[in-house]
């Protein structure tokens, strides 16, 4: 029992929206579960009764009854969940109309703006009014390329208040990211700021903008946000399209109408990182994010009114959604645009005080800098407000649990969730009735019928495998864009084990409830046929003082697989024979010597997607000589240089 952190007290428990949910499903169904494992196992063994009392419990406001919860073949995709439901997803979020603040948006400068619930929804039914007028209504998409502002919520509310399809990118994507995004899907309005501030830095989007237009045919309004450059105005773009700038294009007033669609109608069109190719458009429904963001918000992070949510992320993130869509727990939401490190490295946790943050998201990444840089949160602030700390992005090494507990807050749920832009939500979640055990994410999410698998396609315990889950659940996406017979979404989820989900995780399910991601199944190393995880050599090498990141790739050779592990080095220190020799001996220690690497080599930077996870797949192709397909999916695209002919790979 030595590896918990962190025990939720019976009194947190009692007071929990998990545990109200749990008396809720026991008086109605007469049952008397007692624990989370067993209302886990009620959730998917009677799915129906479950997602039916996720409606009920958050109060679910259908325009039109469903006929039915489920109606399902044997074999996943076949689901037609609540079929005959109409709803819509804006008119959830929007349901608290009161003077409460429901929305603070700051940036890295000092700047700050807030609304209100009522001021929200006022600016939501002014910009309805005025995208109707330019031709907005059901099935059309609204494109944004957009810093993470109050006016993107608003554009993103107003939208889905009508019946049509948000997607959303960031300004720190390349012109030919943002095109092989938007030019898919043909959005008939865009969303853009003429520019954004990032690390003290203004960035003129202007010209970005025009060529980005050049490439969409279809558009017929472009509003522009002004944001970072003041002075830019409508005749700077060149365009075929109306174009106005956003404080000209509506006026804030009046009260939103909500446009009823049925439960699997296109909420939201997402993109897969597109490091391999062009990006996958991935098409979630309306009822389903929004039964699974209900259950995520409520449920497993505990919120509701009198909380506030911040979640570092870009509008380009899945984040993003999943942050805002704490509106319909009657939570209010904090966003930040910027870098989480200017002017100082404490600038978000000054936002926790200033701000009563409750629960604070953020990413594995992150806490090892704060960590690596010395800073002591519980000692330089007060932190009364924050009950949980959640991560995700990767998995989080087991130094950074150790760092939450000491250095931030020994009373906070430290939630380490994995799931992916696929789902827009959760497979594994934390849970405010579980534990806190060191290096483990907490357990399966509700409703998701979660196992791992080994390659015969058999659950196994307590061993590496697939992350896979068995059942249907309403946030699997309906499909991607242009992809008609759902050819493509068979083979990038179900051609692995058939009629089976298959998230391309590496993955562990231990006895007791928890999990643990080894990485990601295409990166997975594979020297002398044992597969190895790459996360598993990352959280050894993180423990080696003097190396700041890494990137651990298989590299074919002499007909067999060896590890070469890629070291990004403190200033001022040079990879030599002793620390070589220092970093295996952490990796064998703590891992087996198939683990540790053939060669170690330094390099300066390590290359990360615009959400900032770490690229495996680009620098193997860079290593062996093989194209690098979409590199405008990258944050760093030009560290993929030192990868390349390394005389040090040659021998």
């Amino acid at each position: 029992m030595s590896d918990i952190l962190w025990q939720p007290t019976p009194d947190r428990i009692a007071q929990s929206r998990m545990d109200a949910f749990r008396r809720f499903i026991n008086e109605r169904h007469q049952l008397q579960l007692s624990d989370y494992p067993a209302l886990h196992a009620w959730s998917i063994d009677q799915r129906e009764a479950f997602w039916q009392a996720i409606v009920d419990f958050f109060e679910i406001g259908f325009h039109q009854a469903p006929s039915a919860v489920l109606v399902e073949n044997e074999q996943m995709p076949s689901a037609r969940w609540f079929p005959g439901a109409t709803l819509n997803f804006a008119e959830h979020l929007l349901r608290r109309r009161d003077d409460a603040v429901a929305v603070v948006a700051l940036d890295e400068s000092g700047g700050q703006e807030q609304l209100t619930w009522a001021e929200l929804a006022a600016h939501v039914a002014g910009l309805q009014k005025s995208l109707q007028a330019a031709g907005v209504s059901k099935g059309d998409r609204v494109a944004a390329c957009m810093p993470n502002t109050w006016q993107t919520l608003v554009g993103m509310l107003a939208t889905t208040s009508l019946g049509a399809i948000w997607s959303c990118s960031s300004p720190d994507f390349g012109t030919q990211g943002v095109i092989d995004r938007f030019g898919q899907i043909e959005p008939k309005v865009l969303i853009t700021c003429a520019g954004y501030r990032y690390a003290g830095k203004v960035i003129d989007q202007r010209a970005k903008v025009n060529e980005i237009l050049e490439r969409l045919p279809s558009l017929q309004q472009l509003i522009i946000l002004p944001y970072a450059c003041p002075n830019a105005c409508a005749k700077d773009f060149k365009t075929t399209a109306s174009v106005a700038l956003w404080s000209d294009f509506y006026r804030c007033g009046g009260e939103p109408a909500f446009v009823g669609v049925p439960f699997d109608h296109p909420l939201y069109i997402l993109y897969s990182s597109g490091t391999t190719g062009v990006p996958k458009c991935i098409v979630h429904s309306t009822g389903g994010v929004l039964l699974q963001h209900l259950k995520e918000h409520g449920l497993h992070v505990d919120l509701g009114p009198e909380d506030r949510l911040f979640y570092y992320t870009t509008c380009g993130w899945m984040m993003w959604n999943w942050l805002v869509s704490a509106l319909a727990v009657g939570s209010a939401v904090v966003l930040y645009d910027g870098s989480p490190f200017h002017p100082g490295p404490e600038r978000l946790l000054d936002l926790i005080d200033q701000q009563r943050i409750s629960v604070f998201g953020t990413s594995p990444k992150y806490l090892a800098a704060l960590e690596s840089q010395g800073l002591k949160p519980r000692q330089t602030h007060d932190l009364g407000s924050l009950k949980t700390i959640l991560s995700t992005g990767s998995a989080l090494a087991p130094h950074s649990y150790d760092y939450v507990y000491r250095d931030f807050k020994p009373q906070v749920c430290l939630a380490s969730m994995s799931g992916g832009t696929d789902i827009v939500s959760c497979f594994v979640n934390g849970n405010p009735l579980s534990a806190v055990r060191r290096g483990e994410m907490q357990g399966k999410s509700l409703g998701m019928a979660v196992q791992v698998w080994n390659e015969a396609g058999q659950a196994v315990m307590g061993e590496k495998g697939e992350l896979v889950c068995t059942r249907h659940f309403p946030a699997m996406p309906i499909g991607l864009w242009n992809d008609p017979q759902q050819q493509k979404l068979r083979a990038s989820y179900f051609s692995q084990f058939p009629g089976v989900w298959a998230q391309g995780d590496y993955a562990e399910e231990l006895p007791h409830g928890g999990f643990l991601i080894h990485g990601r199944s295409d990166a997975v190393l594979n020297p002398g046929g044992v597969r190895i995880g790459t996360a598993e050599i990352y959280r050894q090498v993180e423990k080696v003082e003097q190396v700041l990141d890494s990137v651990a790739i298989g590299q074919q050779w002499q007909g067999d697989v060896r590890v070469v592990l890629f070291v990004r080095l403190r200033d001022g220190v040079t990879l030599d024979e002793a620390l070589e020799q220092q970093i295996r001996q952490v990796i064998r220690a703590n891992t087996t010597p198939r683990h540790v690497p053939a060669k170690i080599l330094a390099v300066s930077d390590i290359p990360r997607t615009i959400s900032g996870k770490v690229v495996e797949l680009a620098v193997r192709n860079v290593v062996h000589g093989e194209a690098v397909k979409n590199t405008d999916a990258l944050a760093n695209p030009e560290a993929l240089e030192q990868f390349r002919d390394r005389a040090e790979l040659s021998n």
